[in-house]
């Protein structure tokens, strides 16, 4: 099996140089206007954006929780509705804290 896999592992590798064509540098770069990248694409962002994607994403996750919630709150009742209350709150107390130590300021 492992003789199988490397031969296969081979040939595609040998395919692949035979038919590979070399790119040019207008067909690899990157897409913007025709203009050239003023920034390399790994560049740094600011911190202050990662708390808010840290924000979105809980706000996120949170939608993927309601969707199901939504569906069987009816059959399990008051317990649901305490739960979800419960979520909601934790998600609040973490806005509140995020915007008390300044991740929502943008200036």
């Amino acid at each position: 099996m492992l003789g199988m896999a490397a031969a296969l592992v081979g040939t595609l590798y040998l395919v692949q140089l035979r038919t590979a064509v070399t790119p040019d540098a207008a067909t690899v770069s990157a897409f913007r206007s025709g203009l050239p990248p003023r920034e390399h694409a790994v560049s740094r962002f600011h911190a202050r954006w990662y708390a808010v994607s840290l924000l979105f994403l809980a706000f996120d996750v949170e939608m993927l929780f309601m969707y199901p919630w939504a569906v069987v709150v009816a059959q399990v009742g008051t317990p649901a509705v305490v739960e979800m209350f419960v979520f909601l709150g934790l998600l609040m107390a973490g806005v509140v804290y995020a915007w008390r130590e300044g991740a929502l300021r943008w200036a």
